[in-house]
């Protein structure tokens, strides 16, 4: 080997030793700034976690100058430091915001509203975790956490921008000022308010990046999997509770909803917003309330496609679940908001011709179920009480796939029919009314049976008080048993009008007639 070659060889390695140790000095640097950053947040004295939102804010932006800096120097060299250990990442710690870190005040007495959207900002200053549906970015999991605390706002909370998901918000007790808007929500899952700010305004309230602010969703949803658990929510008569607008799959999970004078939870658009294991009220009551004539307002309020309510329970609204969506479900649902007697509903399906509603083990407790124009309606094994009963409201006269089997009524002896009917129907197919039983009340179905026995030509069987739609039958068996034996009398079906069956024979007999009807 020459010399020549020698020496090139020895530079290559002393440039290699340089580098080396550059990357060497630059790492130590950097974990020795980093030291000194988590002493001066958290310090000796201070609770871990516990530091004032400005200051951090700016030593994080500083830490990441610093970072970046660092990063283009090694890159230019030839050397970039590996990034799969990130000091920023250690630094922020757990992807959970204590609210009162943001000074929110868990007493009450001071308002929170700055405080509580800046920790919800922050969730949002992340790098993305991949995408959800498509346009919708995964924050990862982070909780805003109320520490169970009580908070006052003045302003809905509402998340930064739309185009995000997989976010929580738990822990705490939410209760609007006595300058709440009156058409607003304690929690509003709705980019609206963020979309008027200005970037000055953003930038000060939410110490976000504004290329995250100002960029609208390319998703068709405005949020996905935002998850708001063990809350109190207080509306003080002044708006509602949550509002979940255009969203897809929310879970709203063992919350206490109480004093909204407009809905306690409204869902527009989306799909999929889960309601499970929740407690709403107007008035905080255990019934026998003497103001009930008064109760306003809706409790559930279901202006979309898909969605469930799951062990839910309302004791206090004029209406208690209104859907005006199709394809939703309740199930294990006691409704006593405001009596039917007092022009209250338990349930009301508002979606006249496309119901596509389940109602199942539900406990309708004086205050009934309201369906207009059902097609696809299933109500089964639920008990009413207190002469609540099943009212199917005409629109256009439709109703179609109805099936309303295996509940119990219980009522006062009042002469209360368990189903109703509200306006004439003309269009009737598939509505099955059958199988339920009531003490107090009087059954009405779409299949019923009767007999009658005598000596004559013609027997006539009743069927109206029995019978839900009026002149209607589709469907006639009967069986006709003499007594005399030498006589075989002929004997035939002559007449269903006006829910009555007339049986004929060519002779009279002494006989017992069996008639089965149906109106399906």
């Amino acid at each position: 080997m020459s010399l020549s070659q020698n020496g090139e060889k020895t530079d290559r390695k002393m440039m290699e030793r340089r580098n080396m140790g550059g990357r060497n000095i630059a790492v130590a640097t950097l974990s020795m700034i980093l030291g000194l950053f988590l002493i001066h947040v958290y310090g000796d004295n201070s609770r871990v976690g516990k530091f004032s939102a400005a200051p951090y804010h700016d030593q994080i932006r500083q830490l990441q100058a610093f970072k970046a800096s660092l990063i283009d120097r090694q890159s230019v060299s030839g050397s970039p430091i590996s990034p799969s250990s990130s000091p920023l990442q250690e630094a922020i710690g757990p992807r959970v915001y204590h609210v009162t870190n943001y000074g929110a005040d868990p007493t009450g007495k001071s308002d929170s509203t700055e405080a509580l959207n800046k920790a919800i900002a922050d969730a949002f200053q992340v790098p993305s975790e991949g995408f959800l549906m498509e346009g919708i970015t995964n924050l990862g999991g982070p909780q805003i956490n109320l520490e169970g605390g009580n908070y006052l706002i003045s302003k809905p909370l509402q998340l930064v921008a739309a185009g995000a998901g997989n976010l929580m918000i738990h822990g705490g007790t939410l209760r609007a000022s006595d300058d709440f808007p009156v058409d607003g929500y304690l929690i509003d899952l709705s980019p609206n308010s963020w979309a008027s700010s200005t970037e000055e305004e953003i930038r000060e309230g939410s110490s976000l990046k504004l290329n995250l602010q100002l960029t609208s969703s390319s998703s068709s949803y405005n949020y996905e999997y935002i998850t708001l658990r063990d809350l109190m929510l207080d509306s003080n008569y002044r708006g509602g509770g949550i509002s979940v607008i255009n969203s897809l799959r929310t879970s709203i999970d063992n919350c206490y909803i109480a004093h909204f004078s407009t809905n306690g939870i409204l869902v527009q658009g989306g799909h999929e917003t889960y309601i499970r294991n929740s407690f709403l009220g107007q008035h905080i009551t255990a019934g026998g309330d003497a103001g009930e004539r008064n109760y306003t307002g809706t409790a559930i309020n279901l202006m979309g496609n898909d969605n469930a309510v799951t062990d839910v329970v309302i004791f206090s609204a004029g209406i208690g679940i209104m859907a005006s969506g199709q394809a939703n479900t309740f199930s294990g649902v006691h409704c006593y908001n405001k009596a039917t007697g007092f022009g209250g509903t338990g349930i009301y399906l508002k979606l006249p011709g496309l119901t596509q509603t389940r109602i199942v083990n539900s406990y309708l407790d004086y205050t009934g179920i309201v369906a207009e124009d059902p097609v696809q309606l299933h109500i089964s094994s639920s008990f009413f009480l207190g002469d609540a009963f099943i009212l199917l409201k005409s629109i256009n006269g439709v109703a179609n796939g109805v099936t309303i089997v295996d509940n119990m009524f219980s009522g006062s002896n009042k002469g209360v029919d368990i189903v109703q009917l509200e306006g004439p129907f003309t269009q009737i197919d598939q509505v099955v009314v059958d199988r339920n039983s009531a003490k107090g009340m009087n059954i009405k179905a779409t299949v019923a049976r009767g007999s009658v026995e005598g000596n004559s030509s013609s027997w006539t069987v009743d069927f109206n008080p029995v019978l839900l739609f009026p002149n209607l039958i589709k469907h006639v068996q009967y069986s006709l048993s003499s007594s005399r034996g030498s006589s075989f009398p002929s004997h035939a079906l002559r007449n269903v009008s006006e829910n009555q069956v007339v049986i004929e024979s060519d002779l009279a007999v002494p006989a017992n007639v069996f008639v089965t009807v149906d109106q399906a």
